[in-house]
Parts: C-alpha cells; sequence; structure tokens
C-alpha cells in the first residue's frame, strides 16, 4: 500500500485527479471573514493577534471538526515549510511571511486551511481536485456558518461582508479553478482569453496567482467581482466559463495531435523524466506539461494522473526541502528532483 493513502498520512487533495482532470486540476473557493468589533489584523498587537487566533480556534472546536485539523503558529515554522505550502496552494504568499500572531488550521488531508491573520482575522478555503466547484463552495459555506455562530462575522446589510480590501466587500469570496492549458498556450491565445474573461468578471492568471507567472502552461481562473453577486451566481459564473475553456483546449489538443512532432514530443518528454538525472524546476515543468497532456489524450498509456499531480506538488523547491528537513543547493535540489521522478515514473 502506498504509504500516504495510510490513516495515519492520508493521501493529499492534490494528489489525486478528479472530473474533468484532463484539462482542470484543482478547484479552490476561497472565504474572508472578520471578527465583529475588532480592528483588521493590521492594526493588531502581535497579543491580540494570538487572543484572535485562540477565538478561530476555540469555534472550531465548538463546531465539532477540531479533531479534523491539525494548529499551526506561524512564528514557529522554518521558512522553507511556510513556502513549501504556499507551493502546495495550502496558503497565500502573504501569509506565507506572516509570524507573531499568524496561525494556520489545517485539515490533515489538507483539503481544508484556515489561515488566522492575513489581510483578514480569517481566509479559509477549501480545495478539491478536478472541476468540482458546487462541493468545494457547499462545504466552505457550512464550515462559514458554523464558525460564524461562535465568532459572529462583520456583516453590513448594504456592504455584505466587511473585510480590509474593498475589492473583497460583498460575498468575500473567490473562487478558482487551476487550469492546464499547453493547446491554447502553444497557440497564442491565452492572452486574448484574458482579455475576454475579464469583461465578464474573471481574471486568468499564474500558477500561484496575482503576479505569478504560468508555470508549466497552468493557469489560474478565478472570479473578480464580489459586491452586488451572490455566492452561487459567482459559482455559477465561473463554471460556465471555465466549460468553455475546457471545450477550447480539448478541441485545440486535437489540432495537436495531427501534428507528427507532437507525440515524439510526448514520449521524449517521458523518457528526460524517467532517466535524467538532473532535473532543474523549469526543465521539470516544462516536461511535466508535455507528459501530462500526453497522458490525457492516452498517448502515454501506462502512468496514471494521480502520480503527475502528486509530482507537480510534491517536485517544487521548497517542497523537496522540507521533505528532506534541511535547506539544499540548487544542484542538490535539481539531483533529489530527478531521483524522486525517476521513482514515481519508473516503468
Amino acid at each position: 500500500m502506498d504509504e500516504r493513502t495510510n490513516q495515519n498520512n492520508p493521501k493529499k487533495w492534490y494528489q489525486q485527479s478528479g472530473a474533468e482532470g484532463d484539462v482542470v486540476i484543482s478547484t479552490r473557493v476561497r472565504l474572508a471573514r472578520n471578527l465583529s468589533g475588532t480592528p483588521f489584523p493590521a492594526g493588531l498587537t502581535a497579543e491580540r493577534k494570538r487572543e484572535v487566533a485562540e477565538k478561530v480556534r476555540g469555534a472550531l472546536k465548538a463546531s465539532g471538526n477540531a479533531g479534523d485539523y491539525d494548529y499551526l503558529e506561524m512564528g514557529n515554522m522554518t521558512a522553507r515549510d511556510a513556502l513549501s505550502m504556499v507551493e502546495r496552494h495550502l496558503v497565500s504568499p502573504e501569509f506565507a511571511q506572516c509570524e507573531e500572531g499568524s496561525a494556520l488550521l489545517l485539515k490533515k488531508d489538507e483539503s481544508v486551511s484556515i489561515m488566522i491573520n492575513e489581510e483578514d482575522h480569517i481566509r479559509l478555503q477549501v480545495m478539491r481536485p478536478g472541476l468540482d466547484l458546487d462541493e468545494a463552495y457547499r462545504e466552505a459555506d457550512e464550515l462559514d456558518t458554523a464558525l460564524d455562530q461562535t465568532l459572529h462575522f462583520a456583516f453590513d446589510d448594504r456592504l455584505g461582508y466587511l473585510t480590509q480590501c474593498p475589492t473583497n466587500l460583498g460575498t468575500g469570496m473567490r473562487a478558482s479553478i487551476m487550469l492546464h492549458l499547453p493547446a491554447l498556450e502553444e497557440r497564442g491565445a491565452i492572452q486574448q482569453l484574458a482579455g475576454t474573461v475579464s469583461k465578464l468578471g474573471l481574471t486568468i492568471r499564474g500558477l500561484y496567482g496575482e503576479g505569478s507567472k504560468p508555470e508549466g502552461a497552468i493557469y489560474q481562473l478565478s472570479n473578480q467581482v464580489t459586491l452586488g453577486i451572490s455566492e452561487r451566481s459567482a459559482i455559477e459564473n465561473l463554471k460556465g466559463i471555465a466549460n468553455q475553456i475546457i471545450r477550447e483546449e480539448r478541441a485545440g489538443r486535437e489540432l495537436l495531435r495531427r501534428n507528427p512532432r507532437f507525440e515524439d514530443t510526448v514520449w521524449r518528454s517521458l523518457g528526460l523524466l524517467r532517466t535524467a538525472r538532473l532535473l532543474s524546476h523549469d526543465e521539470f515543468m516544462a516536461l511535466i506539461s508535455n507528459l501530462r497532456v500526453g497522458v490525457a489524450m492516452g498517448i502515454i498509456p501506462d502512468v496514471g494522473m494521480d502520480v503527475l499531480s502528486g509530482l507537480i506538488s510534491d517536485a517544487q523547491p521548497a517542497t523537496i526541502m522540507a521533505a528532506a528537513r534541511r535547506d539544499m543547493e540548487p544542484g542538490e535540489r535539481d539531483a533529489e528532483r530527478a531521483k524522486m521522478v525517476r521513482e514515481r515514473l519508473a516503468g
């Protein structure tokens, strides 16, 4: 049995594939919330932040869910462990830099994380493999309601949920879908796509969200509008646009299949991944992208999509070091990455 699947160390959400998994890597629903009558985190001392963290921890316990979560204080976390969580999409890059008074409640399968004292008191996010917006929203809404019963979130009848950044006013919800779009990227269609979705209240960004670049042809599609629209309407809008992009990407892949060099590229990528002794991060992401589309299209028959999903997460720089529990020079990381890839793709 794979040790990641046993009861003590369950398989993580990012080590799985889900619905529409040929194109959609994952789904996330994130809610921003603040405690009524308490200043935003920017106006709190470290001691007051710790008080907020204890209140949130107590509210989770009162909801009956605390046993499923680990409580991690950011001030006790190494920089590499914090950055590894960013790479696994468990926390935001901004939260990884938080220290005294900030804390994380992390579900044991890592499908739910509650960031305490990031920009807002609470950033609650639920993640799912594949396209699973309805289930991610259902769980986020259920947990949000349970916490509100104890914490009483700041809410205005006109403005909705109150947040430090005005762009989050209203629902306070950001829903996003991580998409693998090699065919659309190959034909130079991403910029036009970004312009189109922006007119529909959505945005398309790189692998780690705002300000990040795409890696391995992986992009995040998310809602921009939170005020004057219901959570359900935002979810349905995102789902509808995502389905259109999925259809366009699949059509583009069929055009790629007609190019005789495409299949050769896929097989060469697998060969390099199975034999390389050194793999830089950029080279790995380019090769794994080629392999992933080849597996999705049935060109490579003996590699599972779950394996690739796990590799995309586990072969990131800080995550390699976090697993080894020590810092490494780039060359040492490249060797460790290549070893991991060879072992998991051995055929």
